[in-house]
């Protein structure tokens, strides 16, 4: 399969003018074909200026995401979960809710052999929050 057709689903790529998703709803996770399946290999994204709103107060939270997965038949293209993630700047929902929301949106995209979402929200109250759902522990 030529590069070309491979990766002609990848729309949000080369794009002069985004319109960034208000919520996860909105937002277009893109994948493309793994090229090495036959192996094991992990892929690792953080974002440290993360940023979503308390459901109650609707005041901003921060944290430092990182995913880690191993993946099977496709890849998350980067630029796709970096406006997924963007898209829960605008929306009210507590940590747990986030990190679960991302791991099974994830999970259910690509299937990956592993995968381990975390997040760790800055001290509020004096308490730093850090919520992780992990495929590899049973």
């Amino acid at each position: 399969m030529s590069d070309e057709k491979r990766l002609s689903q990848l729309t949000l790529l080369k794009k002069g003018e985004l319109k960034y998703p208000m919520n996860p709803d909105e937002a277009e996770l893109q994948t493309f074909e793994n090229l090495n399946k036959e192996r094991d290999f992990w892929i690792t994204f953080k974002t440290p200026e993360f940023t979503s709103l308390c459901p109650l107060t609707g005041q901003p939270d921060f944290a430092h995401i990182t995913i880690d997965y191993i993946p099977d038949e496709v890849i998350v293209e980067s630029k796709s979960l970096k406006l997924y993630l963007f898209s829960f700047r605008q929306t009210g929902t507590f940590y747990e809710e986030i990190v679960n929301r991302i791991y099974s949106d994830l999970q259910t995209l690509l299937s990956p052999r592993k995968l381990i979402v975390e997040a760790e929200f800055t001290p509020r109250g004096g308490i730093t929050s850090i919520v992780k759902v992990d495929s590899t522990e049973a």
